[in-house]
């Protein structure tokens, strides 16, 4: 029977497979496959027409589980492990290499520390591509010129007050830069901005590095430093992945900043991350800050780390408040003296107006019937409720019915009117927010600023008055105590050489005469006592887990019953679970630092069977900034 005419096969195509690279056919992957539990590497053939660009770093685009996605070249082989048919490489998505064998060591090792897919790190450690770019720019790889330095040892840097710790930082790199690259880590933007205006006013070249540039610039920015044989790299937390030539020394600037936490799964941390670099490289690290955190602290207890500090004397007045007012009687006399100098800062520890709303009579707080606390939004607002936002014109206190309202909490928008009204006359400045104020003249104005926000000013503030001191210690995370200091001490750097530092705060508090004395080491070893006593970090590793309410009481029974039987080591303790609001559980645990390796396997093996059986995802975090 004939075959219709329309049914007829023109012709039998065959696709015929590309033709291998005949050295070193075989090229090992990272998958960015977006499964957790789909985290080793995968071996895929290289065609011959791109095996020269197919090197170490480069990233291509595979076919994975019936689609493209995008993978990094770890190495190339002569063999493959792969039984069967092995898939080829589709396409090179950039010829330019963007990692280095030590670089691709480092991201494997923070996810193993911190048990997480190696991917989720390499996003972190490397910026995304730009087409125009790469088309733009040929990056040659050079080789790395090395030049001989005697490292000193690991070192903690205390900034001096009275002066530019912008311009400290840049003296050491200046000295540093001379013997090879040099890596600063800074916190936040405008860190980085004022290293970089202070490199600009030198003759040494540096290369930026932080998510403030454009996606074509940071990018280019990145590539260039493959080139450099001696360069000064300034960078936000992500820097420190960056794979620089001949690297001599690491500068982390201020190192006891939140900002060096990554905030992004699975919550990374410069510090742990240039520890597990420096076992990888030789370089020297230098931490740099106002105070040492608890971390940096207690390697300075055990002698691993050097501390380098200058003695100073500070003109240093506490004054407390007994009847809670916002500036006690006899600061007025201190503050008319400053203002006769510059400017006056004050630092307030919350923005907004009445934060807490009490009863004048009584004392008792205002609540709302749904039980959270009322507050008022600004002048002459009637009080509303911070959670269900009802408002009150007619309030009057549920105890003693007295209709008279007493602020226990001032914002800064209240304390700019009592301060104002205390000193008639006087120029009065706001910065919080998104109103947040770089710098102001050096002439007498009363300059307000909640924490972090306070502006510069040429010379120094004429006095620095810190308001109700004790609000800052008395938060109830674990790092409320060292964030404290590192305000304190901050923010009392900013006085003139001839000011006061002005804190409303008993006299009696160590925070005082440690300020006095420049030297806060009196306080440190009273909290790590006290911390090794319990014990908490940093004397343990912590983690979160958190996730879906509905299973963690199952998940926390698992945990405890894997300790019992020696899955996971007995010091490990489980706390928890705890309801967190919408419909999220958190379950914490503390193991000793030395078996924190064994706990992030179990962790990272207990990740993956989830993500196998398709349960809910779990949050894992090591060491977080904060408990």
């Amino acid at each position: 029977m004939a075959i219709p005419s329309r049914l007829r096969l023109k012709a039998q195509l065959v696709a015929r497979p590309e033709e291998r690279a005949h050295s070193k056919p075989f090229a090992t992957l990272w998958v960015d496959s977006g499964v957790l539990h789909l985290d080793s590497a995968f071996d895929y053939a290289v065609p011959l027409k791109i095996s020269d660009e197919v090197q170490i770093g480069v990233r291509v685009q595979v076919p994975f589980n019936g689609r493209e996605v995008e993978a990094i070249v770890l190495e190339r082989s002569d063999s493959t492990h792969v039984t069967g048919v092995i898939k080829e490489i589709t396409k090179l998505i950039s010829p330019h290499p963007v990692a280095t064998t030590a670089s691709l060591e480092l991201c494997a090792a923070v996810s193993r520390h911190w048990a997480c897919n190696p991917f989720d790190i390499v996003r972190s450690a490397i910026p995304a591509r730009v087409a125009s770019v790469d088309k733009s720019l040929l990056v040659q790889q050079q080789p790395a010129v090395l030049n001989s330095m005697d490292l000193d040892p690991d070192c903690f840097i205390a900034f001096e007050p009275v002066s530019d710790c912008a311009d400290q930082c840049v003296e050491l790199i200046l000295q540093k830069a001379k013997f090879g690259s040099v890596l600063v880590l800074a916190p936040d933007e405008s860190d980085v901005d004022a290293i970089c205006e202070s490199l600009q006013k030198s003759t040494v070249d540096f290369i930026r590095l932080d998510s403030s540039l454009s996606r074509t610039d940071r990018y280019s920015n990145f590539l260039k430093v493959f080139s450099s044989h001696n360069c000064v790299v300034v960078g936000a937390r992500s820097a420190v992945f960056a794979p620089i030539p001949n690297l001599k020394c690491v500068i982390m600037y201020k190192e006891s900043s939140f900002e060096h936490f990554e905030k992004r799964s699975p919550g990374w941390n410069v510090r742990d991350v240039l520890s597990l670099r420096s076992g990888l490289e030789d370089f020297q690290r230098i931490y740099m800050g106002y105070v040492p955190s608890l971390d940096i602290s207690l390697l300075i207890e055990n002698t691993k780390l050097k501390y380098i500090f200058h003695s100073h004397q500070l003109n240093v007045k506490a004054f407390s408040s007994n009847d809670g007012a916002l500036l006690p009687d006899r600061i007025f006399k201190e503050i008319r003296k400053g203002l006769k100098l510059g400017p006056v800062l004050f630092i307030v520890p919350r923005r907004g107006y009445g934060n807490a709303l009490l009863c004048a009579n009584c004392k008792n707080v205002a609540v709302c019937a749904c039980g959270s606390r009322l507050a008022v939004t600004s002048k002459n607002a009637d009080p509303i409720c911070l959670l269900c936002h009802t408002t009150y014109p007619d309030w009057a206190c549920s105890w003693c019915h007295s209709r008279k309202q007493y602020m226990g909490s001032r914002g800064i928008d209240r304390a700019g009117e009592e301060i104002s009204r205390a000193f008639p006359g006087m120029p009065l400045i706001l910065s919080f927010g998104d109103v947040i104020k770089t710098s102001v003249e050096n002439r007498p104005a009363l300059v307000l600023a909640t924490p972090r926000s306070a502006p510069k000013v040429k010379g120094g503030y004429g006095a620095v008055v810190i308001l109700e001191g004790w609000k800052f210690f008395a938060h109830a995370d674990l790092r409320s105590q060292e964030r404290a200091r590192e305000l304190f001490f901050e923010t009392a750097a900013m006085a003139s050489v001839n000011s006061s530092v002005l804190l409303s705060i008993d006299e009696s508090h160590p925070i005082v005469s440690s300020l006095v004395r420049w030297n806060p080491g009196a306080m440190i070893r009273r909290e790590l006592k006290e911390r090794f006593e319990v014990p908490l970090p940093p004397y343990v590793s912590s983690v979160t887990i958190s996730g879906d309410v509905k299973e963690f009481t199952v998940i926390a029974t698992g945990l405890r019953k894997a300790v019992e039987s020696g899955r996971l080591p007995s010091e490990v303790k489980v706390f928890g679970p705890s309801d967190e609001g919408r419909n999220i559980a958190k379950i914490v645990m503390y193991c000793p630092r030395e078996k924190r390796a064994d706990l992030a396997v179990f962790l990272l093996e207990l990740a993956r069977r989830r993500s196998i059986a398709k349960k809910e995802y779990l949050t894992i975090r090591f060491d977080p900034y904060s408990l």
